[in-house]
């Protein structure tokens, strides 16, 4: 079998074009991420992924944010979900209450989206919200660790019960740093030890449990690396892979992100991250930046890397 290729692209539209089936069918396209503008109708979400799922074998990852609060692309004729911030404050007033309304929430999403024929909802956020990052804000579930914690274990339950892996972000934390890496590169200058102590419990916790995918923050922490972590080799390979011990799927965030625009080209960030140990490289809205990869990067057979992305199907596909 071929493997899965590390490029996550997307589409412009509500229908595939010539050109998109021809960018989704070159060996480096393995994933579509879609966005609000793919979406009018369910009759016609269910067509669009339909042709995604048609344009090669093994057949594209299909993958969208759809949080909750904020970040849900998809609206009109989907159960609305609240932010997760809200069971944060809930947990704290009754916890089983709150236990079950996010671990429902997790599986209303897997369920919906799988009825469509997508695979990933790239949630949860394990980021820590103290106060700073608007960006992040009441995405997270709370500023304390083990609440986050407990909260993101039953929403990741309620996932995985729909059939659907998770994708805990945005590793190592995003919540400490005011500048959004949508916009420009943030910069966390705290030491190491409060990082561990702190914004890396959520992760490591989920890495034990299990958790199929982490996507990584376009933040440089200068304690560690003076690269952002999405292409830090010192972060993915030595802290995650080596010192964490994580196995699953690496996801970079956006490529066209200003916060991984500090390391030069688009083919020269794509090559970082790889060589970092990136397993998948969204790069979203920016048609010529994927064409440029095309001809920039490497064809050969990632069977690790496809490993891992492989076990991100849903589940009912796998079996």
């Amino acid at each position: 079998m071929s493997t899965i290729g590390p490029l996550m692209a997307d589409v412009g539209g509500l229908a595939l074009t010539a050109e998109d089936r021809e960018v989704l069918a070159h060996p480096l396209v393995g994933g579509v991420i879609l966005f609000a503008r793919n979406y009018s109708d369910p009759e016609q979400l269910r067509a669009l992924c339909a042709e995604l799922a048609a344009v090669k074998q093994p057949r594209l990852l299909l993958a969208v944010d759809h949080e909750g609060g904020r970040v849900q692309r998809f609206r009109v004729g989907f159960t609305r979900i609240p932010a997760m911030g809200t069971f944060g404050k809930l947990l704290a007033e009754a916890p089983q209450k709150a236990l079950d309304e996010v671990r429902n929430c997790g599986e209303t999403i897997g369920r919906e989206l799988a009825g469509y024929g997508i695979d990933l909802c790239f949630a949860p956020v394990l980021d820590r919200d103290v106060g700073v990052s608007q960006v992040i804000g009441d995405r997270a579930f709370a500023e304390d660790p083990d609440t986050i914690v407990r909260l993101a274990r039953a929403f990741r339950a309620g996932l995985n019960t729909a059939g659907l892996a998770a994708t805990g972000k945005h590793f190592p934390g995003h919540g400490a740093v005011a500048a959004d890496s949508h916009t420009e590169l943030p910069v966390d200058r705290r030491p190491y030890a409060e990082i561990e102590a702190k914004d890396l419990l959520p992760f490591r916790a989920l890495i034990e449990d299990g958790i199929e995918s982490l996507m990584m923050a376009h933040v440089r922490y200068t304690a560690v690396d003076e690269t952002p972590a999405s292409l830090s080799r010192r972060w993915i390979h030595g802290l995650l892979r080596k010192d964490l011990g994580y196995n699953g799927a690496v996801i970079c965030d956006d490529l066209c992100m200003a916060g991984a625009k500090v390391a030069g080209g688009i083919a020269e960030r794509a090559r970082l991250a790889l060589d970092a140990g990136c397993d998948m490289l969204p790069v979203c809205n920016d048609r010529t930046a994927v064409l440029e990869l095309l001809e920039a990067l490497p064809v050969k057979p990632r069977k690790l890397s496809s490993a891992r992305l492989q076990r991100l199907y849903r589940k009912e596909e796998v079996a």
